[in-house]
Formats: structure tokens, sequence, C-alpha cells
């Protein structure tokens, strides 16, 4: 059967669908690329502070014309690439919650700026090129006091670059909360407020909607969350997933463990076709959804 997801109505409208985590471990980088083998996907990104990475890396090179390929900035999960030793002094990585504290004193701001540029390099160095976006592990990226570092950074490094985007995880109010985990949606909407407004300022494109804020449930139908988090698509619409197979590197690193092979089914299956299908939606980058 001929796959729709690229052939069918070419009316339809365009979003994209972004794996996050590629390099978390070898069994969910495994996943995303049979999805980017099979079109399922327009979009990964890279944790590019793990073990998997560097090994990893070159696998990705073949989708580098029909899927954006970024960094998925990650300062809660592993170990960073560098000295931190304010953040990480025993060389792990915390939670969420000490890195925006530690984000608030300029000696924070300063480890974790020079982390940041640590994994933008570490991505070149091992891809051979820039990336076309940056998101963060956990939004860590727009969080406050992270978000405006990674602004000057980011528009630096990356600001000429007209494919270049930077995910916004915000979105409208009323479409959040006719979405799945409106809750958790609603609280990174309120932590990261303003970042796409700051990047937008500073000559940076980003997003216009994004989605896909899951409860990460150890029961549940994958193919019904993903529905309604299409509801209410932006102009320039973003949704996230986190499709993949389980190790147990996986299993060390992270607590979204049993979801994964649920999403990566259903991608792959007739089911995501039959969505895309009903919804009048098709696969797209953000580049051609912004005009580059």
């Amino acid at each position: 059967m001929t796959d729709r997801l690229s052939t069918e109505n070419e009316q339809a409208r365009a979003f994209v669908l972004c794996a996050d985590d590629y390099a978390i471990s070898p069994a969910v980088s495994g996943g995303i690329l049979e999805l980017l083998a099979a079109s399922r996907l327009t979009a990964t990104g890279a944790m590019t502070n793990r073990p998997a990475w560097r090994g990893w890396a070159g696998a990705l090179a073949p989708y580098a014309d029909r899927a954006d390929l970024g960094v998925h900035l990650n300062l809660t999960c592993g170990a960073p690439l560098g000295p931190m030793p304010l953040l990480a002094p025993e060389g792990a990585l915390p939670a969420l919650g000490p890195v925006i504290r530690a984000a608030q004193s300029r000696r924070g701001r300063a480890e974790i700026a020079q982390e940041i540029e640590r994994q933008l390099d570490a991505f070149e160095s091992a891809a051979g090129r820039p990336p076309d976006f940056v998101d963060g592990h956990q939004h860590v990226h727009a969080m406050p006091g992270i978000g405006a570092a990674l602004i000057a950074i980011l528009a630096r490094r990356y600001g000429s670059r007209r494919r270049f985007y930077v995910r916004d995880p915000a979105d409208r109010i009323a479409a959040i909360l006719r979405r799945p985990a409106s809750a958790k949606a609603m609280i990174v909407l309120a932590l990261a407020a303003g970042f796409g407004a700051r990047a937008r300022a500073a000559g940076l494109r980003t997003n216009r909607g994004f989605s896909g804020f899951s409860a990460f449930a150890p029961v549940g139908d994958y193919g019904a969350e993903l529905t309604g988090a299409l509801h209410g698509l932006g102009a320039a619409h973003l949704a996230m997933c986190h499709p993949g197979r389980v190790d147990a590197e996986l299993r060390s690193a992270d607590s979204v463990v049993d979801t994964r092979p649920r999403e990566l089914a259903f991608l792959a299956g007739d089911g995501f076709s039959e969505l895309l299908s009903a919804r009048h939606l098709r696969l797209g980058r953000m580049s051609d959804m912004l005009g580059a």
C-alpha cells in the first residue's frame, strides 16, 4: 500500500513531528532512525552529552535533506561535557529544579552557558554541520535564567542561518486546555513566558504553536493521545514525541521508559497514516512553513 504520509492531499495542513531524545540510548536512537527511514518524522533532537551520541551521529546523515536535525539541550540527564562545579560537583547533572535555581546566579548562568556551547560544539563535531534547531530536555532551554543565555549564544552562532530555529514551548491557552496533559503544558507556559518573543526579537526564528505533552502513563492509547495533541494547530506548528525501544541504558537514564515502544508502534503503523488522512494533515519541515 502506498504510504499516504507524503503522497495524499498536498493541500493538507503541514506540521513538524519531532522525536526528542535521540542518543539517550542505542535502543531509543534505533527506533527513531526507523521512523525517519519510513518518513514518519520530520525532526529529531540529539542529546549530545550522552555516551551514545558520537557513535550514532553519522546515522542521521542520510536524513538531513528531509528532516530537521538538532540539539536537544540537556542539563538534567547524565554527565556534562565539561566541569560544572556548582551544578554537577560529582559529575552528574541535577534535576530540573536545582538547574533553574542555579540559573538565577551569575556563577550558575556562566556554567550553564559553557555547557550549552560544549553541547553545540559536540553536535557540530560529530555531525559535521551546524544544527537545524535547538530545543531542550524537559524544556530546560526556555526556563528562567537559561533562556536568555541560550538566546544570546544562538543569535551569535546561528542567527544568520535562515533554516535555523529554536523551539518555543508555548502555545495559546485555549488550545492547550483542549489537549492531553494540559496541566503540564500550562506549567511550562508559565515558566517559559516570553521566551519565544525574546528569541524572535534577537533575530531567531521559532515555531508558532507547540504540543505533544504527555502524562507518560504506564498504560494508554497513544493514538488517542496524539489525536488530542493535534487539536488547534498553530501557524507553524511543532509536535514533540518520544518513541523508541528500551534498553538498560535508557532505564538507567530516564523515567520515561514503557511508553516509548507504544509511541514507536503507533507512528510506524497504519493508524498514524489514517489519523493524518482523517484530520487532513501532513508532515512538513519548519523551514518550509517559515518560508526559508
